[in-house]
């Protein structure tokens, strides 16, 4: 007996990360992963892969499939393998993207299905386990999943908002990698009550202006440049932000901006490329 299963769900990018107070605010963007997952009852264990990443920790991907097996009392083993066109450790969320990819696709596999948000709590689970995010990433995952902008309670585990909004996304990715795991934490609760502001302002539908602040100031805690922030607002750009713990930035452009912030950007003196896309609105979906 052979299951297969398939599944995508998207990246996102930062309006309010939680590192400072457990409490953020994403947007999902068009960057993918997608997840395959194949499994037989001549399997004990669960074996994962990463495509172009021979020696990537699959510890992740490969827990979401037990849980969900776990969850329905499936006792089967297999293979997963996933593909992204997601910058890894760029805090654009791909370990968000990978586990709910992956528990959609194991679900695909064995036919079953659960609430979302119960999907979503299974993959901020492994991602815990795994010790690659700090807060759950609760707020990343959901805007992963549900796409839209997403407020979310990473301590309570609790969606508070979720909206459709429509923006061109640009996004530079530096040439090098941040892991949340290691971000600074002591550092980033010194301006928790600025967060706190820039939260509000999330709650109140002001979302360009709580992650310009989120940007400013988890820039100045994580120790990064704000020249890419200044260039974008000087190209009149309202909303930018550093993107997690970094080392992306994202911002949300109109169109007659993105020519120009992409100039900017290009020549800002840090090695990395330019990524053009838009907020996604769509849920994550079995393919």
């Amino acid at each position: 007996m052979i299951l297969e299963g398939h599944a995508c769900a998207s990246g996102a990018g930062t309006i309010i990360a939680a590192f400072a107070t457990w409490k953020g605010a994403a947007f999902g963007t068009g960057l993918k992963t997608y997840s395959e997952v194949e499994l037989s009852d001549r399997e004990k264990k669960v074996r994962g892969s990463i495509e172009g990443m021979p020696e990537a920790d699959t510890f992740l991907i490969e827990r979401c499939v037990e849980l969900v097996l776990e969850h329905f009392e499936i006792k089967l083993g297999g293979k997963v393998k996933t593909s992204s066109n997601i910058p890894l450790a760029g805090g654009l969320k791909s370990s968000s993207a990978a586990a709910n990819a992956t528990v959609l696709a194991t679900l695909n596999a064995i036919g079953e299905s659960m609430p979302p948000l119960d999907a979503v709590k299974l993959g901020v689970r492994a991602a815990r386990e795994a010790k690659v995010t700090i807060t759950g990433s609760f707020d990343d995952a959901c805007a992963s999943f549900f796409g839209g902008v997403v407020i979310t309670d990473n301590r309570k585990l609790e969606l508070l908002k979720r909206e459709e909004y429509n923006s061109k996304v640009l996004i530079f990715a530096p040439n090098r990698k941040v892991f949340s795991s290691q971000t600074n934490v002591k550092r980033s609760e010194l301006i928790a009550p600025y967060i706190d502001m820039a939260y509000e302002l999330a709650l109140a539908g002001e979302y360009e202006k709580a992650m310009t602040l989120n940007g400013f100031l988890y820039c100045s805690a994580l120790g990064f440049d704000t020249e890419c922030i200044l260039q974008a607002l000087e190209c009149g750009v309202k909303g930018v932000s550093l993107s997690g713990s970094g080392p992306a930035y994202v911002a949300l452009v109109k169109e007659k901006q993105i020519e120009e912030l992409r100039s900017a950007w290009e020549s800002c003196g840090m090695e990395g490329r330019v990524i053009e896309t838009s907020i996604n609105n769509r849920d994550a979906m079995s393919l």
